[in-house]
């Protein structure tokens, strides 16, 4: 279910995305968070909507996507690490500045929470979303849950 719902999640997005974003799912990126010449931070958040130009940056030049690229990064619940993606993941995002980060929770009814950085507070969400999902930050969107499963 994990992986589906992560594909169809992309096939909803793309449609609906600025030409200037695109969606790149389970590739690590550098969340930054530590000193270029020193070992760095890396997360492989489900899916991520980044800028086009990074990925062909990371094509060109190698590296990987930078956390600074990164316009949402997505995770999907899973049973064995439920609080490493509800606490800990979006804990690293918010504090490498992801501006958006959605949690996605297949154990029914699906449900997303929306995250966006609110400068020093970290990440704000309005509780989780069931049914159909719309926001225009950071673009517009709508995304049907239940069509995940």
């Amino acid at each position: 279910d994990h992986g589906s719902a992560t594909f169809e999640l992309g096939v909803q997005l793309r449609s609906q995305l600025p030409p200037e974003l695109e969606i790149i799912l389970d590739l690590d990126a550098d969340l930054e968070l530590a000193p270029a010449d020193a070992p760095g931070t890396v997360r492989r958040p489900d899916l991520i909507v980044v800028q086009r130009a990074a990925r062909i940056r990371v094509r060109g030049d190698g590296g990987l996507i930078r956390a600074s690229e990164v316009a949402v990064a997505v995770e999907f619940v899973s049973p064995n690490s439920r609080r490493l993606d509800h606490i800990g993941k979006r804990s690293e995002y918010a504090d490498a500045g992801i501006p958006h980060c959605w949690i996605v929770d297949l154990d029914g009814p699906v449900s997303l929470i929306a995250c966006h950085l609110a400068g020093e507070f970290g990440y704000v969400d309005g509780g989780a979303t069931t049914g159909v999902f719309r926001t225009t930050e950071p673009f517009p969107v709508e995304i049907d849950l239940d069509a995940l499963l």
